[in-house]
């Protein structure tokens, strides 16, 4: 089959799958695959909610005599975030090679393991080289998810389909922060609540790996890869399904965009078609995670450091992670009549204005009003942005593209845990979240100035 023919091939594939109205089997492959984003945030969100347990038993502490001391809280942070970049930067393009399908599968297992053993450590470096572990499976699934949710979707409900996903994604959060809140200072057959916490995590996702093995490969990656009487065998059984739900013939499909199905490789995301989306990516990936989880992982920590009880500000987080699911449901409402780069850029606004307001707050209802506040943009600027750099590169290199780009994310919180201690022990909340409110800045500056529009557009359009 000559090269031609093979890219006509895969190009109709895609446009049959944008011309898919979102029926219920659609939806049922969003769900499946957004329980894989439901651990994997379990296991990022386990940080700020354990902290307080993990003190009470004197494995860390809130800071450090020294800035990379490695008893303290950041030095936890920084395992998993360490873990995290090896498996975006070093790993994800295995998903380009082998499919979505098999390392979403592999990797959830591994994370599922590494877990596990983590939670019968009984030192800072056992418990370290465990979660870094785990955070290199971790990495991998997150890329890869989003890989596979923009190429299973059609176009013009990429938006909505990723907030939806986010929401599924999120609901670990107020689920980890309530189990801490319950089983803190108990310990029910002898191991500490914290490390109850982090085994129902770690159980929960070896059984979700078998309920996922019902997803279909790709068949976007599936074409492309030239491995077209497989793409036409899933597709056909996609549109069979998505045809008798939607009750008469599917609208017919717009005319293909072409894209290559050239072997992939990272340089090319240097060439001058993409480089720029690159360093923009990059660039702004290095600093929104500073605002993410600069938040995320130090809540309980903060409250402590502003003199609120432990009980109390495990209560506190616990009512606040409820924007976390909560707010992608809004978000689907506006997720693609917004242009993406802009939810982007307003998320970010919305963390540097409530992340200062929060820091002046010492009462509980004010607390909590802004910080749900805050949470709110955390989840928004999540669901955009892993939506938003999905789209920017073609099938061929996308999951090692992506995973490049988002594998610094992950490097900047490796030091980013250390830098919040630092400031926190030096010079209080306040200037923790005038220190976020900067990288916000930076963040907004990249995407507005160099992100391209994607709002409603094929994938190969997108990245031509």
């Amino acid at each position: 089959m000559d090269i031609e023919t093979s890219t006509s091939q895969a190009a109709r594939v895609t446009a049959r799958l944008d011309r898919l109205p979102m029926t219920r089997s659609v939806w049922s492959l969003v769900f499946l695959v957004s329980l894989g984003a439901w651990f994997d945030t379990y296991a990022i969100f386990l940080t700020g909610s354990i902290a307080p347990g993990m003190f009470a038993d004197k494995i860390f502490t809130p800071t450090t005599v020294s800035l990379f001391g490695f008893t303290g809280l950041a030095s936890f942070i920084a395992a998993l975030f360490l873990g995290l970049f090896i498996g975006t930067m070093f790993f994800t393009h295995l998903a380009d090679r082998f499919g979505r399908r098999t390392v979403f599968t592999i990797s959830l297992v591994w994370f599922g393991i590494a877990t596990a053993a983590m939670a019968f450590q009984t030192t800072p470096n056992g418990i370290n080289i465990w979660r870094l572990i785990a955070g290199i499976g971790v990495g991998v699934e997150l890329v890869t998810v989003d890989t596979y949710i923009s190429e299973l979707v059609p176009k013009r409900f990429r938006g909505k389909t990723f907030a939806i996903q986010q929401s599924i994604g999120f609901i670990p959060v107020p689920v980890v922060a309530f189990l801490a809140w319950m089983l803190n200072g108990t310990a029910p057959l002898g191991l500490s609540g914290w490390r109850w916490v982090v085994l129902v995590g770690s159980v929960g996702a070896l059984l979700v790996w078998v309920v996922r093995l019902r997803l279909p490969e790709s068949p976007r990656w599936l074409a492309q890869q030239g491995r077209h009487d497989e793409a036409e065998r899933v597709l056909h059984r996609i549109e069979a399904r998505v045809e008798a739900e939607y009750g008469k013939p599917l609208p017919e499909p717009e005319p293909p965009a072409l894209e290559s199905d050239a072997r992939g490789s990272l340089a090319e995301a240097f060439s001058p078609e993409y480089r720029s989306r690159t360093i923009m990516l990059s660039v702004a990936n290095f600093f929104q995670t500073v605002g993410f989880y600069g938040f995320a992982n130090w809540v309980p920590t903060l409250l402590i450091a502003k003199g609120i009880h432990v009980s109390q500000t495990l209560e506190y987080s616990f009512i606040i992670a409820f924007a976390y699911p909560l707010f992608p449901l809004l978000g689907s409402l506006f997720a693609d009549h917004i242009e993406r780069k802009w939810q982007v850029c307003l998320s970010c606004l919305g963390l540097a204005v409530f992340g200062v307001i929060f820091s002046w707050q010492t009462a509980a209802i004010p607390i909590i009003i802004v910080g749900t506040l805050q949470t709110m943009m955390n989840a928004w600027l999540s669901f955009s942005i892993h939506n938003y750099q999905s789209e920017l590169f073609p099938t061929r290199i996308r999951a090692r593209a992506v995973g490049f780009a988002y594998s610094w994310s992950r490097l900047s919180a490796v030091f980013t845990g250390f830098v919040i201690a630092a400031i926190l022990q030096q010079f209080g909340v306040l200037a923790v979240f005038i220190f976020i409110a900067g990288a916000m800045a930076i963040v907004i500056a990249c995407i507005a100035l160099a992100g391209p529009k994607t709002n409603r557009l094929a994938l190969e359009q997108i990245a031509h």
